[in-house]
């Protein structure tokens, strides 16, 4: 189904009470041949709904294990507090300095464990200061209406209260520039709705390089004291 046909669908038969499920898919001028890469999609509503309850907000935990972060991509809601354990047998050094939330754990030994509350809406990238392969991605939302890209890089959410919303994409490696286009104004009812194709631009196929938390480049020729 088009986006156009897609719309029609929701605007038609509306019932506040009623609730319905929203697909759709990226593709990309080379879908065919890259890989999936994590995205997210999620609806911002438009008009207060009584209600509707914002999402509970707890615990979560990112993991340091074999110089990976474990999951490589969260979604919490806004309030949540991330522990941050280091499993290996080394010093780690996460630190985030985007938008979504800024902060600098400094050096913490094998065991241990540290936290950090996500308070605003956002997405923060996050990476170990010693180990410039490890990178993980929280998104942090004051909507429970979201999902995650599947390995087809299709979206499918559920049981999505009739309403207006935005529809925001949040894609790794895309600029913020070009996902902004992908938002656009839904109207749900009780239908299931498939808005069809968003096509993307140059979805990248690898791990972009970034600088450490002083804003230089990690130098591979220097071996840490803090690790292997």
């Amino acid at each position: 189904m088009s986006l156009a046909s897609g719309l029609a669908t929701a605007q038609s038969n509306f019932s506040p009470n009623s609730q319905g499920e929203l697909r759709l898919h990226l593709v990309s001028p080379q879908s065919a041949t890259h890989r999936p890469v994590p995205a997210v999609a999620w609806l911002e509503p438009l008009t207060p709904n009584p209600s509707l309850s914002a999402p509970p907000h707890g615990h979560a935990t990112l993991l340091q294990k074999n110089r990976m972060f474990v999951p490589h991509l969260q979604v919490i809601p806004v309030g949540t507090v991330v522990q941050f354990p280091n499993a290996d047998p080394f010093f780690h050094n996460v630190f985030s300095l985007f938008n979504g939330k800024r902060f600098d754990l400094g050096l913490y030994e094998a065991g241990s464990s540290k936290s950090v509350t996500f308070s605003r809406e956002g997405v923060s990238y996050i990476f170990c200061n010693i180990h410039p392969e490890m990178s993980a991605v929280i998104l942090s939302l004051s909507t429970p209406f979201y999902a995650l890209a599947d390995q087809r890089d299709a979206f499918v959410l559920p049981r999505i209260p009739a309403g207006d919303y935005t529809l925001h994409i949040w894609i790794e490696g895309v600029p913020q520039t070009v996902t902004e286009q992908l938002s656009r104004r839904v109207r749900l009812s009780g239908a299931s709705v498939d808005l069809g194709a968003l096509v993307v631009p140059n979805i990248p196929n690898g791990i972009e390089t970034h600088s450490n938390k002083f804003g230089n480049q990690y130098d591979p020729g220097i071996k840490s004291p803090y690790g292997p």
